[in-house]
């Protein structure tokens, strides 16, 4: 069974060579690091989407530790940048993905068009069933012409059973039978796939938030979480995704997805450090056991090592 590390070694493979590559070639054949340098290494970090923020404190501590001759190789470089990004995740600003007691978990899946909402959630139903849980998927996404049919097809091949309604009809309302299932049939989860929504859509959005009231109905206190897909190739704008988001739907955790095929895997550090909303889980490719929780540690790891 592979390592956590070799899962996001592989994830993180295009974000980390890309930036590897520009950090070596920085420091090849200089004798002393003067000021450019330092502007190009920060160049570099932004390039992969770690942040303004973030850029500017990993090159202000190589800067000092250099001045004051703790550092002279690149590879002192990559360990410092290293250590500066797990600190970002440091304990306290991390959390762990948890099903709430008693269930059924009303877990809502949220986010833009084409972020991977769909096969996020047929991903996390496989992660909970591997753990032994019972799960009912809700079909919500009744606006997409083939959504309805791809969700019931994951179900299908995850082994779970899909709560759906008509093309076009009221997605709430199919949240509700939903939800109302999990409690029935008293399911550890209930997964509710919405419709796919740009943030700037008021319309949308609102449909979103008669999703959140009528789960509540169906089950006081539901959802308890609301997950955000963001797609990891898009960079600074996942972020804006995710601020934006965060303000209107209470999102409780992040899913970051498509970070194999981004060189723009950075944006999870600028995520957290400007937002502070916890990334719970990471896609790491099109398998089914492709998505992974967010470990900080092995991500920092497979970025820099």
């Amino acid at each position: 069974m592979k390592s956590v590390f070799s899962i996001f070694q592989r994830g993180l493979q295009k974000t980390k060579t890309s930036l590897i590559r520009r950090i070596r070639g920085l420091f090849q054949d200089i004798e002393v690091w003067d000021e450019a340098v330092y502007e190009r290494l920060e160049a570099a970090l932004i390039s992969a989407d770690l942040g303004v923020d973030t850029s500017m404190r990993i090159v202000d501590s190589i800067r000092d530790r250099y001045a004051r001759g703790l550092i002279r190789s690149v590879d002192d470089v990559l360990e410092v940048a290293r250590a500066d990004v797990a600190a970002v995740f440091e304990p306290g600003k991390t959390a762990v993905f948890q099903l709430t007691v008693p269930p059924p978990s009303v877990i809502l899946v949220a986010g833009v068009n084409g972020s991977g909402k769909t096969t996020t959630t047929a991903k996390l139903a496989h992660l909970l069933k591997g753990d032994g849980k019972s799960v009912v998927l809700g079909a919500c996404d009744t606006f997409r012409a083939a959504g309805i049919e791809q969700l019931q097809i994951w179900g299908e091949r995850v082994g779970c059973p899909v709560v759906a309604g008509k093309a076009g009809g009221d997605a709430a309302a199919v949240a509700f039978d939903a939800v109302r299932a999990g409690v029935k049939r008293k399911l550890d989860a209930v997964l509710i796939d919405t419709a796919g929504r740009q943030h700037t859509r008021r319309d949308l959005m609102d449909e979103l938030e008669k999703v959140r009231k009528t789960v509540d109905k169906a089950c006081p206190g539901a959802p308890h979480h609301v997950l955000l897909t963001v797609d990891a190739s898009t960079g600074t704008n996942a972020l804006v995704q995710a601020r934006e988001f965060g303000r209107t739907c209470s999102v409780t955790g992040l899913v970051l997805t498509k970070l194999d095929g981004s060189g723009k895997g950075g944006v999870v550090v600028a995520i957290q450090r400007e937002l502070g909303i916890p990334v719970l889980f990471v896609g790491l490719g099109e398998r089914l056991t492709d998505l992974q929780p967010f470990d900080p540690r092995a991500f920092a790891r497979a970025l820099f090592e």
